[in-house]
């Protein structure tokens, strides 16, 4: 094959290796296990580089998943619920899967239900930005599930937020002609008294 794609043909290797140095390139081996080989005349040095650019745009591109693990309890209080999940929403927004592990302690392994009603309150909070991937299962003593990165639900989130955000500009702009009709009633100017020198200022006493 030529240096423009075009076949060439069937040619010996002496005459090949002539076409290539005529036209100051080189000729590189393509395909071996061919017969005969197939060989393409090339610039090998370029052809090499952008091989190399094009691997490391591709390492570049590709995203770390990494699997985050967060931890309820199925008697958990509402202030540890809301801390917890929050972290876990950060997690999903930066891209990463997280397992979510409920452990059972005692008899509370006999009431799988309560755990089960705890992962579906997380499931519920972080659905503009995850969705779940392996729904809950008992696992010994513990219940897990695992949550990966939704880009439609997150983008949709987004969309609606700034949509609600425009609305509320729009709300915002009508305010000011409220403010100019009261600001035409004119003020009534009312004199201070003038206090006697005899008089001393009001003092303002705080306990």
């Amino acid at each position: 094959m030529g240096h423009d794609g075009q076949q060439i043909g069937i040619k010996p290797l002496p005459e090949a290796l002539s076409i290539a140095r005529e036209l100051d390139l080189d000729l590189v081996e393509v395909a071996a296990q061919a017969n005969p080989p197939v060989c393409r005349i090339m610039d090998f040095g370029k052809y090499k580089y952008e091989a190399a650019q094009k691997a490391k745009e591709s390492r570049r591109k590709t995203t770390n998943v990494v699997i985050k693990e967060m931890k309820y309890r199925p008697k958990i209080g509402g202030g540890d619920f809301d801390t917890k999940t929050r972290k876990v929403e950060a997690f999903l927004k930066e891209g990463h899967k997280v397992k979510v592990t409920l452990t059972f302690r005692g008899r509370e392994v006999y009431h799988p239900d309560l755990g089960k009603k705890i992962l579906d309150k997380v499931e519920d909070a972080v659905k503009d930005v995850g969705r779940v991937e392996i729904f809950p299962r008992i696992d010994g003593r513990n219940m897990t599930m695992v949550l990966t990165p939704d880009k439609r639900a997150q983008a949709a989130a987004e969309k609606a937020k700034a949509a609600a955000a425009a609305e509320a500009g729009e709300g915002s702009s009508e305010a000011p002609a409220e403010v100019a009709e009261v600001s035409e009633i004119p003020a009534e100017v009312v004199e201070a008294p003038q206090a006697s020198a005899d008089e001393a200022p009001p003092t303002e006493q705080i306990e």
